[in-house]
């Protein structure tokens, strides 16, 4: 039967005291037997016995009151205490020394890293250019720290940099499009950035990271402040996208065809921003001689402009 051969059987036994509702002792007796052989009789047997008694009970222990007015709702993201103090260039170029000599794939290259990025903030932008003529060295690894940092910085003085070194072309490749990318993470853009970046868009070089980088960072502007149409930094970039557009779109060439797609494309991602091309954009799509592609991207360019102006008979009923 299965009871025959059954292999293992505990059993446990508490006895507890409580004394003023309170538990005083508890003692507890276990066995377990095993037997592996059950016609035979044979296995072994081990017994267990615990006991727990109060000693003491400590009074207001339990709960600690608190004022209401400390506490905060917050994120934990990236939470960091900033310091009070100044923090000097010549602080943070040892920093990027020590970031250097730390092992790669360590906690202190980490933390050292982070406390980097927290100190690129407190920096003006002319401490800024001071710290990359002593610090833009690469590590023994070909790593250079402080190239890494700045996208995570997201200061005006940070991005500002970031352009004069696209512009100067101290930067690889490589790095130039992880600095336009990371433009589209920006939490707070300034009316700063997006005017000291505008240039970026006349160079025959502009990539396409470098459209859509700068188009999203105006988007989360104008996500941010009313009427962004009438700051001068907003009609900057917007008067560069217009030239490209022209009146209707028209290109010349295969070349000319793939730009200006690139173009309407950036349009569509300056979303708010680019409500004042609506006319421009119904012309580029409506007409008839424009290419399928060209004529597809100009209404796909609408797709983050406010319904108000996309219903107001600029958009082609088709054909």
């Amino acid at each position: 039967s299965q009871s025959e051969q059954q292999v293992l059987s505990s059993k446990l036994e508490c006895v507890q005291s409580i004394k003023d509702g309170v538990l005083a002792e508890a003692k507890c007796a276990q066995s377990d037997r095993v037997t592996l052989f059950p016609q035979e009789g044979g296995g072994t047997e081990t017994q267990t016995q615990n006991s727990l008694q109060l000693l003491q009970v400590e009074a207001d222990t339990l709960h600690k009151k608190v004022d209401s007015e400390d506490l905060y709702v917050t994120s934990i993201l990236y939470e960091r205490e900033e310091r009070e103090r100044e923090v000097t260039g010549r602080e943070v170029a040892d920093l990027v020394w020590k970031l250097c000599l730390a092992h790669s794939a360590s906690y202190e290259t980490a933390g050292l890293f982070t406390t980097l990025v927290f100190e690129l903030r407190h920096l003006s932008l002319e401490a800024l250019r001071a710290l990359w003529q002593r610090s833009s060295f690469k590590c023994r690894d070909n790593w250079q720290p402080l190239i890494d940092a700045l996208p995570s910085c997201a200061t005006e003085a940070c991005v500002v940099l970031m352009k004069e070194l696209v512009a100067s072309g101290e930067v690889e490749e490589d790095k130039v499009e992880y600095f336009f990318w990371s433009f589209a993470f920006i939490p707070k853009p300034t009316s700063g950035m997006i005017e000291s970046l505008a240039p970026l868009l006349k160079s025959p070089r502009a990539s396409q990271s470098c459209f859509l980088g700068v188009t999203a960072l105006l988007h989360r502007f104008c996500s941010a402040h009313s009427s962004c149409d009438d700051v001068p930094a907003v009609q900057g970039v917007l008067g560069i996208l217009g030239k490209f557009l022209g009146s209707n779109c028209t290109v010349q060439d295969s070349e000319h065809l793939s730009e200006m797609q690139l173009v309407l494309k950036a349009i569509g991602n300056a979303g708010l921003a680019a409500a004042s091309l609506a006319p421009v954009l119904s012309s580029c799509a409506s007409l008839s001689s424009n290419p399928v592609e060209i004529r597809l991207a100009a209404v796909q360019a609408f797709r983050r402009i406010p319904c108000s102006v996309r219903v107001s008979g600029l958009l082609p009923a088709g054909d």
